[in-house]
């Protein structure tokens, strides 16, 4: 029977990341009752996150209400709510304010920042996985060279103005760098009674080099720019304890410092394994090519919380473009369900490429056997973060920022909120 011969088929999707975003953006209008629930009101562009941290953009500059990205599709509710359960049985998800009935479900619910089985280490070495993330960081860094330029203690001044991050990766290079650019040219007339210049950024990567994706001589370029900013590149270096205000090294070195931030590894939503879903080792929900999750033929998987192989072998990874291309193949292929028609082919990744940016006008590009580095990789990278932003505000707001910091070298999101200067140096409850 197909979709007009019977009522309208209610669709809930839950997650307004990338996937769940461009799944109800690619779903045919009128073709069902999509509900899209999130226990945020708002839509975040997760790559820039880092810049938040750093006080380069503000968190509205990054993030889009979702009900102004589908003010005009009549079939999409949106609900600000998180889901606490799912009886698969008789269709039905339970929610901290309410329940739901579905025919269809879209699991859109994304990852969280991984310990690899030390999750104590959250305590004192946060990740960055969202805008309070963000803003975490950002108060205890600006906070640090504040409390700094009070300290009549060298010892303690040399420990608050000490940033580890833990991760070679796109997010720890690019977030390392900015650190970098923070602590060595933005910060540098601001205060008086300590020279910001001497503040020590360190970055751990436990592989043999930066960006192991990419090619080694990219990986070296970062390396490379990094040092210029002052960071301190530790590779091959695995971390075996983090404790608060100080990080042990499998060689025995400890680095002491008051802002340790993690962003070596992630790991699937905990709700996936709470609901009995099949996951791999890391908690994402294992999926069938047309991303359909297995015995559930009316539940899908998308973006960061799916793992996958696709249709030529590739591994898809936990990338925005992935999540997108997740999205939108999902909608496809319940809009041919709904409408009584052929089953598109297996999901196929399509890698569009890779970028990284370190820093002011330097980044690494990576797109098949094309690789760039320098300033013509950064426009680039420019290009394609301001064309994946949602919403026109969001493109002006962050061009303006960045063409403001390119020229003066000042950050306009520097003010601070929380914490206390005073509780910097105590141990995290």
């Amino acid at each position: 029977m197909t979709q007009s011969a019977s009522r309208r088929k209610h669709i809930v999707v839950v997650g307004a990341g990338f996937g769940g975003v461009a799944f109800c953006q690619a779903f045919p209008e009128g073709l069902a009752d999509i509900t899209l629930v999130d226990r945020n009101n708002y839509h975040l562009f997760q790559p820039l996150l880092y810049q938040v941290a750093t006080a380069d953009l503000s968190p509205s500059d990054i993030a889009e209400p979702i009900r102004t990205i589908f003010d005009r599709r009549r079939d999409i509710t949106v609900l600000m709510d998180e889901v606490t359960g799912i009886d698969f049985q008789s269709r039905i998800i339970t929610m901290r304010r309410r329940t739901l009935q579905y025919d269809y479900l879209v699991l859109a619910i994304g990852a969280r920042t991984g310990y690899f089985g030390n999750d104590d280490w959250a305590r004192y070495a946060g990740g960055l996985k969202g805008i309070e993330d963000a803003l975490n960081i950002r108060n205890r860094v600006l906070s640090a060279f504040e409390e700094a330029e009070n300290c009549p203690d060298p010892s303690q001044v040399k420990c608050l103005t000490t940033f580890v991050v833990v991760g070679g990766g796109p997010t720890g290079v690019e977030l390392a760098g900015a650190l970098g650019e923070l602590t060595r040219r933005v910060l540098r007339r601001d205060f008086k009674n300590i020279d910001t210049s001497q503040a020590r950024v360190f970055l751990i990567q436990s592989a043999p080099r930066l960006l192991p994706p990419y090619h080694p001589a990219l990986s070296e370029y970062a390396r490379q720019k990094l040092v210029q900013l002052g960071v301190d590149v530790r590779v091959s270096s695995r971390v075996v304890r983090v404790g608060p205000h100080q990080i042990e090294l499998d060689n025995g070195k400890i680095i002491e410092a008051a802002n340790i931030i993690w962003c070596a590894g992630v790991e699937g939503h905990p709700l996936a394994r709470k609901l009995g879903l099949p996951t791999d080792r890391t908690g994402r929900i294992q999926v069938e090519p047309d991303l359909r999750v297995p015995g559930h033929p009316e539940i899908f998987a998308i973006g960061d919380i799916a793992a996958l192989t696709d249709a030529k072998g590739v591994v898809v990874p936990g990338v925005a473009p992935a999540a997108l291309q997740m999205g939108r193949y999902a909608a496809r292929v319940l809009a041919a369900e709904l409408r009584g028609r052929p089953k598109p082919p297996p999901f196929v990744y399509f890698d569009k490429g890779s970028m990284a940016t370190i820093g002011r006008a330097a980044a690494v590009l990576e797109v098949g056997k094309l690789r760039m580095t320098g300033f013509l990789a950064w426009i680039g990278w420019l290009i394609v973060h301001l064309a994946m932003l949602v919403g026109f505000n969001n493109k002006v707001s962050v061009l303006t920022e960045w063409i403001f910091r390119y020229i003066t070298y000042r950050q306009g999101a520097r003010i601070i909120t929380t914490p206390r200067t005073d509780e910097l140096l105590q141990e995290t409850p």
